[in-house]
C-alpha cells in the first residue's frame, strides 16, 4: 500500500483507466472480428513477482516501500507501452484506423501514468534519504 499521496492518486487513477483500456481492447477485438478472452501475461507476472519481493524487503520503511511500488509499477507501464506500440504498428500496417485510435488512447494513458510515476521518484528519494539520515 502506497503511503505517498501522489503515488496513491496515480494508482487509483490508473485503476479507472485500466477499465477503460479493457473496454477499448474489447472493441478492438470486435472490430477485427475476434472473440476477446483474458490470458495471463507471464512477462507482466514476472515483473509483479519481482516487485512483491522488493516490497517485502522494504515493508519496514514506508518511503522505501513507496519507491518499490513506483519502480515496479513503472516497469509494468513500460512493458505495456512497448506492447501497445507494437500493436499500433501492426494495426497501421493492416490499415485498421479505428483499431489504431483505440490502441493509441490506451498507449497515451500508459505513457501519462509512467510519467507521473517517474516524476514522483525524486521526491520519494529525497524523503527516503531524509528518513535514513534521521534514523542514523
Amino acid at each position: 500500500n502506497a503511503t505517498a499521496e501522489t503515488v496513491k492518486t496515480a494508482l487509483e487513477t490508473h485503476i479507472t483507466e485500466t477499465e477503460e483500456q479493457i473496454a477499448n481492447l474489447e472493441q478492438v477485438h470486435e472490430l477485427l472480428g475476434l472473440t476477446a478472452k483474458r490470458v495471463p501475461c507471464d512477462g507482466a507476472a514476472g515483473i509483479v513477482l519481482e516487485g512483491d519481493k522488493l516490497l517485502k524487503e522494504t515493508a519496514d520503511v514506508p518511503t522505501l516501500a513507496d519507491l518499490a511500488i513506483v519502480g515496479g509499477c513503472s516497469k509494468v507501464e513500460h512493458y505495456e507501452i512497448a506492447s501497445y506500440r507494437g500493436l499500433i504498428a501492426a494495426a497501421e500496417t493492416m490499415g485498421q484506423a479505428d483499431v489504431v485510435k483505440l490502441l493509441t488512447e490506451n498507449l497515451q494513458q500508459e505513457e501519462k501514468t509512467a510519467q507521473t510515476l517517474e516524476q514522483s521518484m525524486p521526491m520519494l528519494l529525497k524523503q527516503a534519504a531524509q528518513s535514513s539520515t534521521a534514523s542514523a
